[in-house]
């Protein structure tokens, strides 16, 4: 067994591990994504896939869309998770790409001189803390069962707003993580990791305002 061989399976059960050292130390972990030789990215595939995934199922199911679901008789809790496993999928490597490409533009503005990989996983590690959201669905679940896919459902009332603010709580800690990890693996100042992840989401903003501005001209 060579040398490389041995060192393989302990770099991919490092970035295991960072999948929980990014919510307590995060620092090491995105400077960790400074290394983009053949060896280290391979490692960590599997687990930005997971983060993608996960976290597009975690949005999926906090959606609006999701909140009605079961009020077609067709759908049924096997159907609901079938859909939140495709829903994810598709949702999450849209904004993996897409704001990761925002990402991108915007710590180039400000003078990275890094790779669109390297955005895309730091946009990904970002996002662990709303993989974590997931734990609440089946807390909701048990508060009101199948009414958290319907409309008018027992989960409408003051409930929804404690678990809506948790959400958020979440998306928070999210974009907390994202400056952190901008800020680490390029070793810039605060000032500058704020600054480029704000050009990011001013243009995701932007993007967002011309999109609802043309849908509801065509509607």
């Amino acid at each position: 067994m060579t040398a490389t061989t041995r060192e393989r399976p302990s770099g991919v059960r490092d970035w295991w591990l960072r999948l929980l050292l990014v919510l307590q130390r995060p620092r090491p972990v995105f400077v960790a994504l400074r290394d983009e030789s053949r060896e280290s990215l391979s490692d960590r595939t599997e687990q930005v896939l997971l983060i993608v995934w996960l976290a597009g199922i975690a949005y999926a199911v906090a959606s609006p869309t999701a909140s009605h679901l079961m009020d077609d008789a067709d759908y049924d809790g096997l159907l609901v998770a079938v859909w939140a496993f495709i829903a994810g999928g598709i949702v999450g490597g849209f904004a993996y790409f897409l704001l990761g490409a925002l990402l991108h533009v915007g710590v180039r503005a400000l003078g990275s001189q890094g790779t669109y990989r390297r955005s895309r996983q730091v946009l990904a590690f970002a996002c662990v803390p709303l993989v974590l959201s997931l734990v609440l669905v089946p807390v909701r679940l048990a508060l009101y069962g199948e009414d958290v896919f319907r409309s008018g459902g027992s989960d409408a009332g003051s409930g929804a707003h404690v678990f809506a603010v948790l959400d958020y709580g979440f998306a928070l800690w999210a974009f907390g993580l994202l400056v952190v990890g901008v800020r680490s693996v390029h070793g810039w100042t605060w000032r500058r990791a704020v600054s480029a992840v704000a050009i990011s989401l001013g243009i995701a903003l932007a993007i967002a305002v011309a999109v609802a501005l043309v849908y509801r001209a065509g509607s």
